[in-house]
């Protein structure tokens, strides 16, 4: 297990962990004079946090394959699939499918243990508050990205009951607690609060991440149905097999004629979609205006991040840092 531990965690864009260390960097240089034996103690706490996040991430992604039934991740084969080849090669007792989810649990809970020991590593030489703001705000995002991925299953299958009128609000609350605190926000803050930041510091981290985290899932979303399977590592049109009910999906929905929408409602989810079905859903929700809608949202909230980062009494130098960051984030293609 640790074996595939290694290898499940090398690649990746490392977001979460750029973020964490320019929210550190953001605060450091601003916060002024501190000595340098504080200053080395931070940047490990930060580069620990960093790392923590991470590990975190690689945990939810485990488990988030096994939620969505997904057989690749990042171009290789998902955690479950690994370990239920494994039993089938090594002609095991027992079902192979049940070997590898099992398996696989265990290896998420692991990662998570895992994340926890590095952050407190990194957090224990730090002054007791600022350690502690570190640690209540990952708790925080723990919490947050947790009912979050809930949020996204309840949507999946709720959707039915709930009337057409609310289902782009409902789908932007999945962005918010799925992605945008977690994927963004939180690492900015966690790396402040190690910094020592100031509430006005912190708060002005996250008036930046939240609208940049709302943009770069929304990003994702559109690359879950676009995105070039040979750059994204995962099928064309996974989140149409998946069903997943994102803005993207919900904003055609308000645009569609009553057939063409309830066209788009018998396929989404149906995970034998082959790929001319999957070609005219693209097309319906280009068609309908969806993608230069969520497009136009995405330049807006960005935008909106960049404002606030230009507002902010932060570093000048991680600021600038942190404005190219959110165009890597913004502009992606996997």
């Amino acid at each position: 297990m640790s074996e595939f531990s290694k290898r499940f965690l090398s690649g990746g864009k490392r977001f979460r962990a750029q973020f964490c260390l320019r929210g550190w960097e953001a605060v450091r240089g601003s916060s002024g004079d501190q000595s340098d034996d504080a200053s080395t103690a931070e940047r490990a706490a930060a580069v620990s946090a960093s790392a923590a996040l991470e590990v975190f991430h690689a945990a939810a992604l485990v488990h988030d394959d096994l939620i969505d039934n997904s057989d690749t991740r990042r171009g290789a084969p998902s955690a479950h699939r690994v370990f239920e080849s494994r039993h089938a090669d090594s002609a095991w007792a027992g079902s192979a499918p049940d070997y590898g989810r099992a398996t696989a649990v265990l290896l998420g809970d692991l990662l998570l243990g895992w994340s926890d020991e590095l952050l407190d590593d990194g957090l224990a030489a730090l002054p007791t508050q600022a350690a502690r703001a570190a640690r209540l705000e990952f708790n925080r995002m723990r919490t947050e990205v947790t009912v979050g991925q809930y949020l996204d299953i309840l949507e999946e299958r709720a959707w039915v009951a709930m009337p057409d009128d609310a289902q782009r609000e409902r789908a932007e609350r999945v962005v918010v607690f799925k992605s945008a605190k977690y994927s963004i926000e939180a690492p900015l803050v966690i790396g402040g609060a190690i910094a020592g930041g100031s509430p006005a510091e912190l708060d002005a981290l996250r008036a930046f991440g939240l609208p940049l985290g709302i943009a770069f899932q929304l990003r994702d979303d559109l690359l879950g149905v676009y995105g070039d399977p040979s750059v994204t590592g995962k099928p064309a049109g996974d989140d149409l097999r998946e069903g997943k009910r994102t803005v993207l999906v919900a904003i055609a929905r308000e645009r569609l004629s009553s057939p063409e929408r309830q066209l788009l409602d018998d396929l989404l989810g149906d995970p034998d979609l082959d790929e001319e079905q999957v070609r005219s859903l693209q097309q319906a929700l280009r068609d309908c205006g969806a993608v230069d809608e969520v497009e136009r949202i995405i330049a807006m909230r960005t935008e909106e991040a960049n404002r606030a980062l230009e507002a902010a009494k932060l570093d000048r130098d991680a600021s600038i840092a942190l404005a190219d960051l959110a165009g890597a984030v913004t502009r992606r293609v996997s």
